[in-house]
C-alpha cells in the first residue's frame, strides 16, 4: 500500500510541472481525494456502506472532489486542481489517468447496473468535461475541455466538441516515436 502512494505521488510530480517535490505534492487535494477514497472504498467492498459514504462525504467536504466509494481507480491517478470533479459509483478508471476540475464520470439517468464510464489507462480528460453513460474511453486517447461525451472513444483518439467527436486517431506507428 505504501509503494503504491509512493507510486502515486511519483505519478504526479511527473505530470504536474508546478510540483516540485514528494512534500509539495502532499498539499495536493487529489492526494487528500484519494486518500478519503481509498479508506471509503475499502469499507465498501465489506458492505459499510454507511461507513463508507460518510467518509466519502467528508472527502468532498474538504476537498470539493467528490468520488463514489463504489468507483474502482488505478494508480497514478491525478485530479489537476480537483474542484468540482465528480466521479460515479460504477465508474471505472485505469492507471495513470490525469482528470482536470470540473470533470464529470456519471450516469445519463435512473439505469441500473453499469452506468458510468469506464476510462482506460493513460487518458487525459480536460476540464469541465462530462463523460457521461456505461461508455469507454480508449487507452491513450484525450477528451478536450468542456466537451460532452456520449460514445465510446477508441483507444490513442482525441475527441471534442458538443457532443464530443473524435478529431484525431493516433496510429501505433505514430506512437513509437514518441518518448
Amino acid at each position: 500500500m505504501f509503494r503504491n502512494f509512493l507510486y502515486d505521488l511519483d505519478s504526479i510530480k511527473e505530470r504536474d510541472p508546478a510540483a516540485r517535490n514528494r512534500i509539495q505534492v502532499l498539499l495536493y487535494p487529489s492526494v487528500h481525494a484519494m486518500l478519503f477514497y481509498r479508506l471509503a472504498h475499502g469499507l465498501y467492498k465489506i458492505k459499510l456502506l454507511f461507513l463508507a459514504r460518510l467518509i466519502s462525504q467528508l472527502g468532498r467536504f474538504f476537498t470539493g472532489i467528490e468520488i463514489h466509494p463504489g468507483a474502482t481507480i488505478g494508480r497514478g491517478f491525478f485530479i489537476d486542481h480537483g474542484m468540482g470533479v465528480v466521479i460515479g459509483e460504477t465508474a471505472e478508471i485505469g492507471d495513470n489517468v490525469t482528470l482536470f476540475h470540473g470533470v464529470t464520470l456519471g450516469g445519463t439517468g435512473k439505469e441500473t447496473g453499469k452506468r458510468h464510464p469506464t476510462v482506460e489507462d493513460d487518458v487525459i480528460i480536460g476540464c469541465g468535461a462530462k463523460v457521461l453513460g456505461a461508455i469507454v474511453i480508449g487507452k491513450g486517447s484525450k477528451i478536450g475541455a468542456n466537451s460532452v461525451v456520449l460514445k465510446s472513444i477508441p483507444p490513442n483518439s482525441t475527441a471534442v466538441g458538443i457532443p464530443a467527436v473524435v478529431k484525431k486517431i493516433t496510429s501505433i506507428v505514430e506512437l513509437e516515436g514518441v518518448n
